[in-house]
């Protein structure tokens, strides 16, 4: 595997022999693909893959599965926060669990099943009751979490992907769309009754990560257009400063934008925003200068980051410590540092 490491030069020490200890396969197999140019199929890549199957937390996130396929209770999952079948669904992906393995299997089609509503987009429901999330509970941030888990493991041509990838598309340009809602998604360009009906960035931010995962060749027009105009949005202030539209009670941007945090829910923080900005191919853009060296001023001597936002006592098991050096929020700002490229 070649090494792109010019962008060490930023880091005050080198965090990757760190990142590719056996004892977390699944970090190991992410860095190898990651900062090592390593192919998916890569019998390295695959060999630490298949160890993070068998560790924590992933290990203990399937124990907990229902035989049917979800977590805690049936139904479209998404309640309890953050221990409910879309949530771990979601965690998982970002944690690099193998879509091929049969239970991954069973949640996502148990997602496919229960989740969509009508109109095609994913629903935001914690009912009980084995019914559809109605038109109005689909939401940028719900929807976009879920297509790039779907997509990434493996159900990019399912008709069901299909309509919430083409939900999203039109949700965010407009074309052809009429499905807009005053208690949920309000209108074109990311607006949402969360958000006063205003444009929401971390559902803009979940909403392109979740396009972004569909491989380029594969984004219909539409979809193209959907995410020159989320880039757009996102671009259109300083990453550093966050000062996107916000509710008319609040009088700065919310804390949790510079909480670099592990896993990530519906909650966004400016390292995510970076993340998706670079792989839609920005990472030199020069308005994320000044986010890069915010970034930058959060690692410690070794060249690593603390989870910031690790919601312990809330997912179905402690993924990592709050507070602590994080080898997954640290590989989050490798893989962005890495795609800026280095210092000229």
């Amino acid at each position: 595997m070649g090494d792109m490491a010019s962008w060490l030069d930023w880091l005050n020490g080198d965090p990757r022999t760190w990142l590719l200890e056996e004892r977390d396969g699944a970090v190991r197999a992410q860095a190898l693909r990651a900062l090592y140019g390593g192919a998916v199929d890569d019998p390295e890549v695959r060999t630490a893959r298949a160890l993070g199957m068998e560790q924590e937390p992933i290990a203990s996130i399937l124990a907990a599965q229902a035989k049917e396929g979800y977590w805690d209770r049936p139904g479209a999952g998404y309640g309890p926060k953050y221990s409910g079948t879309v949530w771990n669904l979601t965690f998982l992906n970002q944690l690099g669990a193998d879509g091929g393995d049969l239970r991954i299997e069973k949640a996502c089609e148990y997602v496919l099943a229960h989740s969509p509503a009508a109109n095609g987009g994913f629903g935001m429901s914690s009912s009980r009751e084995l019914r559809l999330p109605p038109p109005s509970a689909v939401l940028h941030c719900l929807n976009g979490n879920l297509l790039r888990a779907l997509i990434r493991f493996g159900w990019l041509d399912d008709p069901r992907v299909q309509r919430a990838i083409d939900w999203e598309a039109r949700a965010i340009t407009g074309e052809g769309f009429d499905g807009y809602y005053k208690s949920g998604t309000s209108g074109p360009g990311f607006c949402c009754a969360a958000n006063e009906k205003q444009p929401c960035a971390w559902g803009a931010v979940k909403a392109l990560l979740g396009l972004a995962a569909i491989p380029e060749g594969r984004r219909a027009p539409h979809v193209q257009r959907a995410i020159a105009t989320g880039v757009e949005f996102l671009l259109s202030k300083d990453p550093a400063v966050a000062d996107y539209p916000i509710p008319s009670y609040a009088t700065k941007p919310n804390s949790s934008w510079f909480k670099f945090g592990f896993p990530s829910a519906y909650v966004t923080d400016m390292l995510q925003n970076l993340e998706v900005l670079c792989e839609l191919g920005h990472g030199r853009d020069g308005r994320l200068v000044n986010a890069r060296e915010r970034l930058l001023s959060k690692q410690d001597a070794q060249g690593r980051w603390k989870n910031e936002y690790a919601y312990n006592g809330k997912t179905t098991v402690d993924i990592e410590r709050q507070g602590q050096p994080s080898k997954r929020v640290t590989l989050r700002a490798c893989r962005v540092l890495a795609a800026m490229g280095g210092p000229d």
